[in-house]
């Protein structure tokens, strides 16, 4: 009897690459993560083992996190496609498709080849993934929290309301703020206009 295909291997999904780099400009908007933490990052986005980083790739990470935040950071689609197109033009190589061996389903890659460093494959696997998506939706793949003390990014949804938060969390806290300030605006006599002598 002929026996069943066994099942292919997991492939990245463009919504995964995507979180993931959002979550990697975040680990460095918080602070500076160490290479064990931006390890951890990559695990829970479904990087397979091995995930070693050395802190000289958490430096390279650092930047390469800052060149995709200008992705994030752009405030219409022109700009995010721009910005898309600088990274795919001065850190990318040709498209090819790779299975790494074997050890995931075929798949497009843009770096240079499957031991790239980690700097250069995150940057080309993130710019693949916002620019499907940037395609598919036909607005920013992403943006930057509008709450002030914030420095997080964010995926957009696919449809519905314009996103303006990373969180729950932030859109609560600054329509709390917002509340307590109008309250706090109620609260204030009305001084007439043109009461500003002094006596």
């Amino acid at each position: 009897m002929p026996t069943e295909p066994a099942e292919p291997p997991a492939r990245p999904s463009v919504t995964t690459s995507a979180a993931r780099a959002a979550a990697v400009v975040n680990a460095f908007a918080a602070g500076a993560p160490d290479p064990d933490g931006l390890a951890a990052i990559l695990r829970a986005h479904g990087e397979p083992e091995p995930v070693r980083l050395t802190a000289g790739d958490a430096d390279a990470l650092r930047t390469a996190a800052a060149r995709l935040r200008e992705v994030f950071a752009a405030p219409d689609t022109d700009r995010a496609a721009a910005a898309l197109n600088r990274l795919l033009r001065e850190h990318t190589g040709p498209l090819r498709l790779t299975t790494h061996g074997g050890a995931v389903g075929w798949h497009p890659h843009l770096d240079h080849d499957d031991d790239a460093p980690w700097d250069q494959w995150l940057i080309a696997s993130s710019c693949l993934a916002l620019a499907v998506l940037l395609w598919e939706r036909g607005r920013p793949p992403g943006g930057t929290c509008a709450a002030p003390r914030c420095r997080n990014v964010y995926l957009t949804r696919g449809s519905g309301p314009e996103r303006r938060y990373c969180s729950r969390r932030c859109a609560t806290r600054e329509r709390v703020a917002a509340h307590r300030r109008a309250r706090l605006q109620q609260r204030r006599p009305d001084r007439p206009s043109g009461d500003d002598r002094t006596d």
